[in-house]
């Protein structure tokens, strides 16, 4: 591992097929958007580092297919995670009301159970908008999860996402210690967590 890193985090993507999962990890890992991005097939991986309060973090992302018939790849990349993303798009209510199923989904198979969870509302860009922003909210807090709302393609609130996520990670010392022992960690005092640009947009628990 690189000595500047404090730790490596494994973090899912998951949601339904379509909710812009892809294009989410895309903006955040390499600041590109791509409006005919074609459906992930099985797994897709990206590597980034990331440094939160003066603590470097590499995130291992895994990009999951929304489909059925990849299902059968869900227990291996559930194990080991640290953070999960759960997507819907807020100009589809289907996409928000099979949420329930993938919140059951994860807690069958994941190996955690202080795994931190961020919801994003993506495709805030356009108009016809389904899912109230309060809806999605309220949602959040009924399973004790962050929550945002985001566009890959306008940038809006995909850098705070991958964020809050992590610095949330990193203040969940049980998640992370055992695989980097006698690392210290330097956690930012709240004004100063607040005090970044995407504090607007987050709901923390």
């Amino acid at each position: 591992m690189d000595d500047d890193v404090l730790t490596t985090l494994k973090l899912l993507i998951i949601g339904e097929s379509g909710v812009g999962k892809s294009s989410l990890l895309l903006r955040f890992t390499d600041d590109t958007f791509d409006p005919d991005q074609s459906a992930t097939i099985g797994v897709d991986f990206k590597v980034k580092t990331l440094s939160i309060d003066g603590n470097k973090a590499k995130l291992a992302i895994w990009d999951t297919a929304g489909q059925e018939r990849f299902r059968t790849l869900t227990p291996s990349y559930y194990r080991g995670a640290q953070g999960v993303i759960l997507v819907y798009d807020v100009t589809k209510r289907d996409t928000f009301t099979k949420l329930e199923n993938w919140l059951n989904e994860l807690e069958t198979y994941t190996t955690r159970n202080d795994i931190v969870k961020m919801l994003v509302g993506n495709k805030i860009d356009k108009d016809d908008r389904e899912v109230d922003r309060n809806e999605g909210l309220k949602f959040a807090r009924k399973h004790s999860m962050l929550f945002i709302e985001a566009s890959a393609k306008t940038k809006d609130g995909v850098q705070c996402a991958f964020e809050e996520l992590v610095e949330k990670i990193l203040q969940t010392p049980g998640l992370w210690q055992s695989e980097s022992q006698g690392q210290k960690i330097r956690v930012g005092d709240q004004e100063q967590a607040s005090s970044r640009a995407c504090s607007g947009y987050c709901s923390i628990f």
